[in-house]
Order: structure tokens, then sequence, then C-alpha cells
């Protein structure tokens, strides 16, 4: 595939331009070929931040797909609403969403694979069949599952223009005096852990998490809902301790010790809200808080 950039393209990103160029390929796919040099630009490999010029010759390769390694299991879903396009689950604590390295067995991918027999969208590879979202392992609650690259398409392009409503419910430490509020701070990957996300101001990407008090704890804690505006990796984790309000049972953004012997923070993705691709009508799932989540509710009150 080969384009001849023209002036109404110049200084537009290359990961961009053919993101929006080349039908069916998501930014991040892109992002992906031109690290692994399938992109070239004047017979030379760039990076995806390269701004285009006149009369530059952009040649892509997109290899064959894979083979799915990846194995169908049999492992119960909690499912909330099924049809021909999509799926929403309410995940449950300690599942990974996709197989990364250490965990290529009952993810949520195996799960969906065996219930779905393989018709999951195609766009994220062959460790993401399906996935157009996710969250973190220890975090419960709704993700919706692509069947086909159409429903995928349209709900990737609505997280891009962040017209998806996900509100989450969880507990942080201390008392937030104000009743609700905004961080907007960019979050990047982590100077020197690099498994860690960051507030970073100069190389980070966009990120807005709106929250509000639902009930404030023994002047401990305080439970709260939040919003995202945004989907970056962490996003609330990492917002939340930038303004020092970490989320409990977040020991790797808040305090090490690891009160109640909590399974990872207390972040529960409560509300789902989309408009369906096939429809257009909006669509909103609610799931109640999982019950680890509602007896530590109870303790906290006392």
């Amino acid at each position: 595939m080969e384009f001849i950039i023209t002036e109404q393209q110049v200084n537009t990103r290359i990961d961009k331009f053919l993101s929006e160029t080349v039908e069916g390929v998501s930014r991040s796919y892109i992002q992906k070929l031109l690290s692994e040099g399938n992109i070239l630009v004047n017979q030379n490999v760039v990076k995806a931040n390269y701004k285009l010029r006149e009369n530059d010759k952009v040649q892509i390769f997109i290899p064959e797909p894979e083979e799915l390694n990846i194995v169908a299991e049999n492992i119960p879903l909690d499912i909330v609403y099924e049809d021909e396009d999509i799926l929403i689950i309410n995940k449950p604590k300690g599942m990974v969403v996709h197989p990364a390295a250490g965990h290529y067995s009952g993810t949520l991918v195996n799960a969906v694979m065996y219930h779905c027999k393989n018709q999951l969208s195609s766009i994220n590879g062959v460790l993401r069949p399906g996935i157009v979202h996710r969250i973190d392992m220890d975090t419960t609650g709704l993700l919706v599952i692509c069947k086909n690259d159409m429903a995928h398409q349209c709900l990737a392009e609505q997280l891009k223009v962040h017209t998806i409503t996900r509100k989450y419910q969880a507990i942080v430490y201390h008392n937030i005096v104000e009743d609700e509020g905004t961080i907007s701070k960019p979050i990047g990957r982590h100077p020197i852990d690099r498994k860690k996300q960051a507030v970073d101001v100069k190389n980070g990407k966009e990120a807005i998490t709106h929250y509000r008090v639902l009930e404030r704890l023994q002047g401990k804690f305080t439970y709260i809902e939040c919003q995202l505006e945004t989907g970056r990796t962490h996003q609330i984790r990492v917002h939340m301790a930038s303004i020092n309000h970490p989320l409990l049972g977040d020991t790797v953004y808040g305090p090490d010790k690891n009160l109640y012997h909590l399974q990872g923070q207390t972040l529960h993705a409560g509300v789902l809200g989309f408009v369906h691709p096939r429809t257009n009508e909006y669509m909103e799932f609610h799931t109640e808080l999982p019950d680890y989540f509602n007896n530590l509710l109870v303790q906290l009150r006392k």
C-alpha cells in the first residue's frame, strides 16, 4: 500500500494520517507497524511522531495475520448483555483481561474465545481479540467485548472522542474536603519503573478524571465516584495518588502497607454507556458493587 503526500496533508503526524486513511486499522496498530519497520517514508523507517512533508512517499506493509495460538477456555462469565455485535461482561477481581507475559491462560480473552467460538474482532491482534478497552486485573466491573470489526471500529471511535460513559466507584485514603473536582494532568510511563505510569507534564498524554464524593468514612477514607473523560493506563489510580488520595489497597501507587488484607485497589467499573454500533441507540449498563467492596464499606462505617 502506497501514498504520495499532498499539500493538504503536510505537517500531519504519520500515525494519525494512516489511522484515518487506511480502513480497519487502529492508531495503536499503526504505531506498532512503525516500531517494527513495516512503514517507510522515502524508503526510511520513521517514528510515530514524524510530520509528513509534501511529496513524501509512504509505504505500508501489513503482515499476514498471525495464527491464533491462544487457547479458548471454558471459564464462567458474568454476562450482563449480549447480542450479535457486543458482549458486556462484569469482570471479577483477579482476572487479567488479555494474555501477556506470565498470563497466557485464565484471562478474559480465553473465556470469551470459548463463549463466542472465536467470533471476535481482530483489530487489536491475536492477543487481544475483541478487546477495545480494558480494566486492571484487580479492578472489577463492566467491559464491552466486540464480536466483529464493525463494532470495534465504532466503539474505538467513541473512545477516541470521549463519548463513552465510564463511571467507577473507589475508596481513597484521607478525607476529600471538596464535594467534587476534576484532575487534568497528562500521564505517561514512569521514568524509572517502566511497569508504572506517572503524571508527566512534558511527555505524557492528556488525561482527565472527574470525581465526586459519595460518602466520607471516619475522616480516614472517602468513598467516591470517578468519571473518565480519557482512558489512560492506571488513570484513576495515578490521578488520585497525585492529589494525595491514593486508592485503598493500591500498594503500587499508595502506601506499602496493605490494610484490611485487600487484593489490590478498591476500584469498580460500575457504569458503562455508549451508542450501539448497529442500532445507533444509546445504551447504559450498571452493575452492583462486589461483595468485598460492600463488606469493606460496612467495616469503614463503624
